[in-house]
């Protein structure tokens, strides 16, 4: 009776708390855009919907839309993202790797329109902004900035001339590579073919840095990583990346890379997706891929070729003896915690990959969620002012930072 009567009078305590970080989170929100590094939904519409905004609503819930069997829930809409205080998203205009040269180039820019083409429909909510002051501009009018990402150098075609365009364009990152290597840099998930950046790559950098385009080094290996932070003369970041010493995943970045990044002034931006966040779900996945290789792998090998019903079967009696693991909001938390350790405060961000992955972490469902996080890093001590700045503020301050080297070098540089 006693134990029950003390936890009585704790609940309204509790309840007090979560309201005071509520309301801590409202008013930074409303001084500091939250900005999300990455986020896929362009691409969802394409696949789902030919990239038909007719067909989808975005100013309402799109979460009870129908999917097929191996489609997640929309975790995105505008309701959702307004609940989130959202105040800034890069779209990412990701087109498959297997997508090369010249169809590569015209498919990312029919991904750009439908970026413009997204803000265009609703534009009580969302606005395009291609730089830092457009972004405090449209956060200041409650509306949520919209800006584009290119996630793979395989998008520009080895060429300058595109890189170019498709900064006029509007995209204001591009990543290095997406899952494969390019001509010119190496991914972290292909086996290294240059060691990082081959001379082309490095002029690539240095073109982005005239341009004041953001170098963004998620999926590229550590030797990538090391090279361009080398030949950056700005910030680079990394927008959808979560910390590689609490799960070894090799899309996740190192302690070194880290501690080089503090001394660029970048910004890891910490990725929501279960594979990134958490070891045990890591090796579970790998574990996985490897029964489903072990049960039907044509032509040769596997022990139900030719026989699906038996492979389905086999790999759902090891679904039921193997559950996958959870990941958990409290997890994502602890990235940031160690990237804030490692390379310090001023280094990190948040970058979903919302609609970019099958699940999430519980808690982390949707667009709506970010607060919950931001919640949860301030019942570990957080103060206003550190929550200000993973929100947004410092990637702010990088993107400005490559604004101001760009203003400089289109002064001593020419296109080349």
């Amino acid at each position: 009776m006693f134990r029950l009567l003390s936890l009585l009078l704790c609940l309204p305590l509790v309840s007090q708390a979560a309201d005071q970080y509520r309301q801590r989170v409202d008013r930074v929100l409303l001084q500091t855009p939250l900005i999300d590094g990455h986020n896929d939904l362009p691409w969802e519409i394409r696949d789902r919907f030919k990239g038909d905004l007719s067909l989808i609503d975005l100013s309402q819930d799109t979460h009870h839309l129908p999917v097929g069997p191996d489609q997640a829930a929309f975790m995105t809409d505008i309701p959702r993202m307004h609940a989130g205080h959202l105040g800034a998203q890069f779209w990412s205009v990701w087109i498959p790797v297997s997508v090369q040269g010249f169809e590569a180039v015209q498919m990312t820019l029919e991904q750009i329109d439908l970026v413009k083409r997204m803000a265009a429909r609703y534009p009580e909510d969302l606005a395009m902004a291609y730089s830092a002051a457009d972004i405090r501009r449209i956060h200041k009018s409650r509306k949520i900035a919209s800006l584009i990402g290119i996630e793979g150098g395989h998008q520009i075609n080895s060429s300058l001339a595109v890189l170019r365009q498709m900064y006029d364009a509007g995209a204001r990152y591009m990543t290095l590579t997406h899952t494969t290597n390019t001509a010119w840099a190496d991914s972290a998930t292909d086996t290294p073919a240059h060691q990082g950046l081959t001379s082309f790559g490095i002029d690539v950098v240095k073109e982005m840095n005239r341009l004041g385009m953001l170098i963004d080094l998620s999926h590229v290996s550590p030797e990538t990583m090391k090279a361009a932070l080398a030949a950056s003369q700005a910030p680079v970041i990394f927008s959808h990346s979560s910390a590689r010493a609490l799960d070894d995943h090799p899309r996740n970045v190192p302690d070194d890379i880290l501690r080089t990044l503090a001394a660029n002034g970048g910004v890891v931006m910490v990725n929501f997706a279960p594979p990134y966040v958490s070891a045990a779900r890591h090796r579970w996945q790998a574990d996985r891929a490897a029964e489903q290789t072990r049960f039907n792998s044509p032509p040769y090998a596997g022990l139900y070729i030719g026989q699906p019903d038996r492979a389905k079967a086999a790999l759902a009696d090891w679904d039921a003896k193997h559950p996958r693991p959870e990941t958990t909001l409290a997890q994502v938390a602890d990235h940031i915690d160690h990237i804030r350790q490692v390379a310090g405060v001023e280094h990190v961000g948040l970058g979903s990959d919302f609609d970019g992955i099958p699940d999430t972490p519980t808690g982390l469902e949707g667009v709506d969620k970010y607060p919950a996080l931001l919640e949860e890093l301030m019942r570990r001590g957080w103060n206003d002012s550190d929550i200000a700045k993973i929100a947004g503020e410092n990637l702010l301050r990088a993107m400005a930072a490559a604004e101001q080297v760009s203003l400089q070098l289109r002064g001593t540089l020419k296109p080349h």
